[in-house]
């Protein structure tokens, strides 16, 4: 097990950010042999949740400055930028947040991203993480609008806990609610992540395991990381998947299944009578950095090659600079070319120490 995207956070070495590059076919790979694949864009750094792993509302409280309007990509900046990455070999694109469901209108941005097309021509994988708030509103419109694919985080179906975990007492029935309009407008499977946190909601492991496997989903566990610096992170705290598919294994049965794609983040495991899939997610204690195919592009606009990264570069400025195509494509190759990120692999005391990137600025 272990396939996961971290990688070690560096600071960025010095790229001709414009620098003449013949744009074509030939996968860009970074130092490591990672080849891009994957993109994740976050369309806004706003949330309406607290999750305690992610935007603690003691430190991400009312008063907190989030991004001005100004400086948050337009969604005809964001089609442009992500039509380029597909030129340069992405197949994948999954837009996030913060939660990108609180971003207005998204629906068009949507649409936009899903006429964009592959290389050899067929359709994006175009996917879409949200804390399923406001699914009940938007699943039948994004569905329409093109969307492929959702993911959910779910991470108790205890009511307590998942108020408590969300950190503004969002009720979990609402989440279930947007849960089931998302399987009635067409998506499914649809996948549940769910964080687990020892001591906090490991309780739920096995409740969400039946209920998953009972409504049709496929449940992914994650285990609780070291992203960002204001969650608190503490070793002792992460509940390693081995004991997560032990404890599962003894009353459900598993059987280990392949990956379905080079690069895939998630260890799958099946039941073994043939009914239902969950996936393992494990960056700390199995790490899987050696197969990360994924870029981030934030809501400013700022290209990162790590989910623990200390800095991005910044695409807005050339963007609306009014940089040809080319140009940024060029910018996008080189910056790919010398990545060499596996933070999960090279995980200490140091690392774990250093100021990050918060997670809900450029996804999960």
């Amino acid at each position: 097990m272990g396939r996961y995207h971290g990688g070690m956070a560096t600071d960025r070495d010095p790229v001709a950010p414009l620098a003449r590059a013949t744009v074509g076919p030939t996968p860009v790979l970074d130092r490591l042999g990672r080849r891009l694949h994957d993109l994740r864009i976050s369309v806004t750094d706003r949330c309406n949740f607290r999750c305690t792993y992610c935007m603690p509302r003691e430190i991400y409280g009312r008063d907190f400055a989030f991004l001005p309007r100004s400086e948050v990509l337009t969604f005809e900046e964001i089609e442009r930028l992500a039509r380029i990455f597909a030129a340069e070999g992405v197949e994948k694109l999954r837009v996030t947040g913060g939660e990108p469901l609180v971003r207005r209108n998204l629906p068009d941005l949507i649409a936009m991203l899903a006429a964009l097309r592959r290389l050899d021509g067929g359709p994006l994988d175009l996917t879409l993480t949200t804390n399923g708030s406001a699914l009940r509103q938007l699943a039948g419109p994004l569905r329409n609008a093109g969307l492929g694919r959702i993911t959910v985080s779910l991470d108790s179906l205890d009511d307590a806990t998942f108020r408590a975990m969300n950190g503004v007492d969002y009720p979990v029935a609402r989440v279930l609610d947007g849960i089931a309009a998302a399987s009635e407008s067409g998506f499914g499977p649809l996948k549940i992540n769910m964080v687990v946190r020892r001591a906090i909601n490991e309780t739920s492991i096995l409740p969400m395991a039946r209920w998953a496997r009972r409504e049709g989903h496929i449940l992914r566990f994650i285990e609780y990381m070291d992203v960002g610096h204001s969650n608190g992170w503490r070793l002792d705290e992460v509940v390693p998947a081995s004991e997560i598919v032990a404890l599962i294994d003894a009353e459900l049965g598993l059987e280990s299944l392949a990956p379905n794609y080079p690069g895939e983040v998630a260890d799958r495991w099946r039941y073994r009578d043939g009914d239902g899939e969950v996936g393992l997610i494990a960056s700390v204690s199995q790490p899987f950095c050696s197969t990360c195919t994924r870029a981030r592009l934030s809501a400013e606009g700022k290209l990162y090659t790590c989910l623990f990264a200390l800095d991005g570069t910044d695409l807005r400025a050339p963007l609306r600079d009014g940089a040809p195509d080319v140009e940024l494509a060029a910018a996008i190759r080189a910056i790919w070319r010398v990545r060499a990120d596996r933070y999960s692999e090279l995980r200490s005391e140091a690392t774990t120490n250093r100021a990050r990137i918060e997670m809900f600025a450029i996804g999960g």
